[in-house]
């Protein structure tokens, strides 16, 4: 199946715009953002006219309220909207979303990318108002061969869905299944694609892709996969890769993080916590110490690689002691980039029956911890100052390095290419560089 993706305001085009085209409003992670368009792209084939779909996100309480937000004020600002409520929320708990007066039809994550779906609701007859199948059935992923993203400058290549593992914490594996993973053919057809197509960086996505390969023949890692992706692919750039679990890191991906110029130096890590109690609590599959090691060594072998992490402020049970040593381990592992989550009870989860923290206490945590990553940001940043970097420009004055830095920058370069800039300021959480000529 071939899909273009097109850039679109936070809201997209829909009802009202006069043209009546269905408008999906998509919160949460970037598989909800490929798969928006995939199913806008069914939509206008079914010749769906009409309809909002609200792409639902249930990570914490405030994406589920953001999303029951969005489903209202769709309803206000359209009246006489069709609207369909699919993503991660609404598989989880359609029972909830479809009580909504505003909402008329609840659709699973399955049922979105089904292009039968956005038929039958296109054709006027009788649809069930819920069609959620259970998810834990799916054995495959689909692959979507996407021709372009309009736009942008950067790709996404969906390599995996789904996980098995079942951190404490976590509803997701509720909301998507057990790990798939889309085979090797499908994953080098997308990114030669798309590199023909002209992108320099793509990015390989998936909800727990250091689980790849583990339910395809021959049981390939993701170092495997990538290796043969770089070299099937040759004209494939930069290629970046999104959360890793640092307890699934193999050989064969740790050399090619460290000694492949085509990987970019950055990478993200599902850390979550610095306390070793907290992460038995929250039965992650890593010790501190280990987190604190792999990036040592990573950066022994590439020093300028900068590491991104996501970290939980506030988990049940944790002590001030253990707070601080999540605190301490943005120092101690040299993380720069930090997505912090303020723990939120996802009913269903065994965390969700630990004594928690206080509100105001959680909240005030995850202040803290913002603060110290903002510092650490900032002095990698003020580290740029002096240097040239190279820079995927992704828009008109707006860049990015190969450490994931933003830049603002002056001088003239097309989106989409790859410009070397001359790094003479940082303020505000970014750089500021000039384009060499």
């Amino acid at each position: 199946m071939t899909v273009k993706l097109a850039k679109r305001g936070p809201t997209g085009r829909g009802p009202g715009d006069g043209t009546g085209a269905t408008e999906i409003v998509s919160l949460g992670c970037r598989l909800n953002a490929f798969e928006a368009e995939v199913m806008r792209s069914h939509a206008a084939s079914a010749g769906l006219k009409g309809a909002v779909i609200v792409n639902t996100c249930a990570v914490t309480r405030e994406a589920e309220r953001q999303s029951r937000q969005a489903i209202r004020r769709a309803r206000r600002r359209d009246p006489d909207a069709t609207i369909i409520v699919t993503g991660c929320a609404a598989q989880i708990d359609p029972g909830a979303f479809a009580a909504m007066a505003e909402v008329d039809h609840v659709i699973g994550n399955t049922e979105k990318l089904a292009p039968e779906t956005f038929a039958a609701l296109a054709g006027g007859g009788a649809v069930p108002r819920v069609a959620v199948s259970d998810i834990m059935d799916l054995r495959e992923t689909a692959h979507h061969l996407v021709e372009g993203f309009e736009g942008r400058a950067r790709a996404f290549v969906e390599i995996q869905q789904g996980c098995d593992h079942r951190c404490t914490f976590c509803i997701i594996p509720f909301g998507r299944g057990n790990s798939r993973s889309v085979p090797l053919g499908g994953v080098v057809a997308q990114a030669a694609h798309l590199v023909a197509a002209g992108y320099r960086e793509i990015v390989l996505t998936g909800v727990d892709i250091t689980a790849y390969g583990a339910d395809l023949p021959g049981r390939p890692s993701l170092g495997e996969m990538v290796r043969r992706l770089l070299t099937l692919v040759p004209g494939l750039e930069r290629l970046r890769l999104s959360s890793l679990d640092v307890a699934e890191v193999d050989d064969t991906l740790f050399d090619l993080v460290t000694h492949e110029p085509r990987m970019m130096p950055h990478l993200h890590l599902s850390l979550q916590s610095g306390d070793d109690l907290i992460l038995k609590r929250m039965k992650r599959r890593h010790a501190r110490a280990q987190a604190v090691e792999f990036c040592a060594a990573v950066r022994a072998a590439r020093p300028e690689i900068a590491f991104g992490a996501d970290l939980i402020a506030g988990f049940p049970t944790e002590s001030e002691e253990a707070f601080q040593g999540t605190v301490d381990l943005v120092e101690d592992a040299g993380l720069t980039w930090l997505h912090v989550f303020p723990y939120s009870a996802r009913p269903g989860t065994p965390a969700a029956r630990m004594p928690g923290l206080p509100g105001p206490t959680v909240k005030d945590r995850a202040r803290r911890l913002r603060a110290a990553g903002e510092a650490a940001r900032d002095r990698f940043l003020e580290s740029c100052i002096g240097k040239t970097e190279s820079v995927l420009v992704e828009q008109p004055g707006v860049g990015r390095t190969g450490r994931f830095a933003h830049v603002a920058l002056t001088g003239s370069a097309k989106t989409g290419a790859v410009a070397q800039a001359r790094i003479e300021g940082a303020s505000q959480g970014r750089l500021h560089g000039k384009i060499l000529s």
